[in-house]
């Protein structure tokens, strides 16, 4: 049975955990291309080398990242994204849009 060293629960059974994908700069929502975002979404660079990805444990709602080697799978290191995120990004409507084509 595989362990996953959950920030929040402690270590769990790697059953109790969903893959969100690699932790990486997300591109302009408002300026990026619908090519760009595509790439942003859903590639990956698979690439062998240790990563930060996101995870959630389904039994508490918890999303954490987790740094991982993807050759040999070890879990190296867990935490909360707090730690390396600061501020909040929002995808409020632009100021011309959202109002039902009023102004």
């Amino acid at each position: 049975m595989k362990i996953m060293p959950c920030p929040l629960n402690g270590p769990r059974n790697i059953n109790e955990f969903v893959y969100g994908g690699e932790v990486k700069a997300m591109p302009n929502h408002r300026e990026c291309s619908d090519k760009e975002w595509a790439e942003y979404v859903f590639y990956a660079d698979n690439n062998i080398k240790v990563v930060q990805e996101w995870w959630f444990h389904s039994a508490s709602g918890y999303w954490f990242i987790a740094e991982r080697h993807t050759a040999s799978d070890e879990i190296i290191d867990t935490y909360d994204p707090s730690e390396i995120f600061t501020k909040r990004v929002s995808f409020d409507a632009a100021p011309d849009q959202g109002q039902g084509g009023k102004q």
